[in-house]
């Protein structure tokens, strides 16, 4: 696996934006193309996306963002909207580096904060690519075991060792033999930091929440958005059901689908080259807005 921290070309920082401070990693020239990662516990940009940086840096400026709660980032999000809050985030994150328009690449929770981007302010967001985003068909049947599984690592005896282990190696990816302990103990150490604990990102809700005003398919302006998107799948995936790249594909006026068979959660993981490949494909041949 490519060593994250010392990827040649590659810079880091800290900006401003707003209350917050959001870091950031930066490699490549062209159009700006903004890596937003899951909401597993011990997330992070880097250690999020560290097989394809360096590759779409070659035709794109990559940023690479820990969103708020995550990473080295300020800790903290709204649960009451939470893909507001962090599409909010993005959004100054842009204004701050002077950016008017970027191609979205988001994974999970990314992929939702883009998505949610993409409604709020079409005009700054010149492609998607969405892999397995959260928030489609969440209130037609109940959540995953993954899912579940994510939202439950705060609760109970809070986190562990043994909980991480079990979600990235049974449910993140299809072949958890191939992810290191290393890894693992990486993602582990990033859990319990006491900020984050103090505030989980992502945890289950108390009572009953209102999924409804989450689910992008029951958003009216899903059907008039006419940013190009490409919404890519693991058909294994555990955590977000794959019928949501059809429900995607069906209510979005410029969508198309790539559903990567024997393939978890983790597309731009397990399928780094092919993920790497497909990607920078859609974005070059995307016409800048």
């Amino acid at each position: 696996m490519t060593n994250k921290e010392t990827l040649p070309g590659l810079t880091s920082r800290t900006v401003q934006v707003g209350r917050r401070q959001i870091f950031i990693s930066e490699m490549g020239t062209g159009h700006p193309l903004l890596m937003l990662h899951g909401g597993g516990a011990g997330a992070s940009g880097l250690s999020n996306y560290s097989q394809n940086i360096e590759k779409l840096a070659e035709r794109f400026r990559v940023i690479v963002a820990d969103m708020p709660g995550y990473g080295r980032s300020t800790k903290g999000v709204d649960r009451k909207d939470p893909f507001g809050d962090l599409a909010g985030a993005m959004l100054g994150l842009l204004d701050a580096l002077n950016i008017s328009s970027a191609h979205l690449v988001g994974n999970s929770l990314g992929g939702a904060c883009a998505l949610r981007m993409a409604l709020e302010a079409p005009a700054r967001v010149s492609a998607l690519v969405l892999m397995g985003p959260g928030g489609v068909n969440t209130t037609r049947s109940l959540p995953t075991p993954g899912l579940k599984l994510l939202l439950d690592y705060y609760s109970g005896e809070g986190p562990t060792l043994e909980k991480i282990t079990r979600f990235i190696r049974q449910y993140l990816v299809y072949d958890g033999s191939k992810v290191s302990d290393a890894m693992i103990q990486e993602r582990y150490q990033a859990s319990i930091d006491p900020q984050v604990v103090a505030a989980p990102p992502l945890r289950k809700p108390q009572g009953i929440p209102n999924l409804r005003k989450w689910d992008f398919t029951r958003d009216p302006r899903l059907t008039q958005c006419q940013v190009p998107t490409l919404v890519l799948w693991g058909s294994e995936d555990k955590v977000n059901r794959p019928n949501g790249a059809e429900a995607l594909r069906n209510r979005m006026p410029d969508c198309s689908v790539y559903l990567f068979s024997k393939t978890g959660h983790w597309v731009q993981w397990e399928r780094a080259e092919e993920f790497n490949a497909v990607t920078a494909a859609f974005l070059s041949c995307r016409a800048l807005r």
